[in-house]
């Protein structure tokens, strides 16, 4: 049996109280198995941040369990989510938050340096070998193309063997050759290395690297499509929610 990398049970989150309370998140179950690739899909306003959010143990739901690797989070204090996100999590955003006046090899390496871990130098260069930045690693991202940040983005990700790698558009600042790229290196991530990859994001060609798409709406998951193409995630959102 796949174990599990990432479980929300009647997770919930509201913003607010009283008359000016938004609920962003509603009741949403969901079990995303290790070694697989799911993207988190809907309109703007749909709870896709939020959903990131409280998966990655980033911000605390209202109600509801969150289990990364069995691990519950809910009642976690802030040291402890900081220590866990450190130490399971990877994460790649559409900023590619790197620190200008560090090399390659040193972005890559920072979590590590921030938990007081030493690098293993062998996982540190199969990483960048994997990532097609073994000949750029004393490189500083200035010299760096927008798609070879985001590798670096990517292998800082990898760099603690996280139980999961969540992403937020991480490839909304990319030209569409650049994305294609870094998008099929996700799913190698997944297919050959047993990655566990979440993608939030808006497109649907991006959507379409993943073997699950959970389609979100006011706040739930609403449908789901296995290995689906660009044209039917595309098709999918436009009868989703207020696009309805």
């Amino acid at each position: 049996m796949i174990g599990q990398a990432v479980r929300l049970d009647a997770v919930s989150k509201t913003y607010g109280r009283g008359d000016r309370a938004v609920t962003a998140l509603d009741n949403v179950s969901v079990m995303i198995p290790r070694g697989t690739f799911t993207a988190v899909m809907g309109p703007s306003g749909s709870g896709k941040s939020t959903f990131l959010h409280c998966a990655a143990g980033l911000d605390q739901p209202t109600s509801g369990s969150v289990k990364i690797a069995e691990q519950e989070l809910t009642g976690m204090d802030e040291t402890e989510l900081t220590h866990l996100r450190r130490q399971r999590v990877g994460f790649v955003f559409q900023a590619f938050n790197l620190v200008p006046a560090l090399t390659v090899r040193q972005n890559i390496t920072l979590p590590l340096r921030l938990a007081g871990q030493r690098a293993d130098r062998r996982w540190l260069e199969e990483i960048l070998h994997r990532v097609g930045l073994t000949g750029r690693a004393d490189h500083r991202p200035a010299q760096l193309s927008g798609g070879q940040q985001q590798r670096v983005a990517i292998a800082r990700a990898l760099i603690t063997r996280p139980d999961v790698i969540f992403g937020d558009e991480p490839t909304g600042a990319l030209d569409t050759v650049t994305a294609k790229e870094i998008l099929t290196l996700l799913r190698g991530c997944v297919d050959e290395a047993g990655q566990t990859v979440v993608l939030v994001t808006h497109d649907p060609v991006a959507a379409s690297y993943a073997h699950r798409v959970l389609f979100l709406a006011d706040g739930r998951i609403v449908d789901h499509a296995d290995n689906p193409t660009a044209e039917q995630v595309a098709e999918r959102m436009t009868h989703l929610g207020a696009w309805a």
